[in-house]
């Protein structure tokens, strides 16, 4: 039987396989920013972001005003749009994937008033799989026990893990179909070359025997 510090411990060494971002970009007037992330199907997505206006008078960036917001995008695999609506300076966004691979996630500002040769810092962290369910509020509405709360945290991470294996294999299969296909062109390729080569090496043949019959050297 498993003792509640040895769940504990697996639940943390299995989080450290769980994916998650957080980074922040500078964004001007005109540009447009997008980020990649592979993702399984069937997996929720949490985007927490935070815009700051750069102040030229301290030098550093200050929380910006309410006018200011980003316009979200987020697309799937196969280029469809998910998502796409404005938000405000500080918020979260949330969507769940219906196939596994790369999903854009792109951003950017919805006013230009604001430019005044400075620029926005774009706080944005982005969370996948398991790391996007607020577990608080999961064991306050459920009145979990610690170790229920815990266990809840592991069959998640186990079932995160297996869409994530899941998606290997499905990269897996594609990159194999890509390189039989690959191998395939390449194969007939070949052969036209070489069939090519043949045909041009017998008329050249059949032209120098008539060549030669002509000036009746044979």
């Amino acid at each position: 039987m498993w003792s509640r510090s040895d769940a504990f411990l697996l639940v943390a060494l299995i989080s450290l396989l769980s994916p998650a971002a957080s980074l922040y970009f500078h964004i001007g007037e005109t540009e447009r920013k997008c980020f990649i992330e592979e993702i399984p199907d069937e997996t929720t997505v949490i985007v927490n972001y935070k815009v700051e206006l750069y102040d030229p008078r301290s030098g550093g960036y200050m929380p910006s005003s309410a006018g200011i917001g980003m316009h979200v995008e987020v697309r799937d695999p196969d280029d469809k749009t998910m998502l796409s609506r404005v938000y405000s300076s500080e918020g979260m966004i949330s969507f769940t994937s219906h196939t596994p691979g790369e999903h854009v996630i792109c951003m950017y500002s919805n006013s230009t008033a604001w430019f005044s040769g400075s620029q926005l810092r774009v706080h944005l962290d982005i969370q996948v799989g398991e790391h996007a369910i607020d577990y608080a509020n999961v064991a306050q509405k459920e009145k979990l026990t610690e170790l229920q709360l815990r266990i809840r945290q592991l069959l998640d991470q186990v079932e995160q893990i297996t869409k994530e294996q899941n998606y290997q294999r499905y990269r897996e299969e594609r990159f194999r179909h890509t390189s039989e296909s690959t191998n395939q062109r390449v194969l007939w390729w070949s052969l036209l070359q070489t069939t090519i080569l043949i045909i041009m090496g017998a008329w050249q043949m059949r032209h120098l025997k008539s060549f030669f019959e002509a000036k009746k050297l044979v």
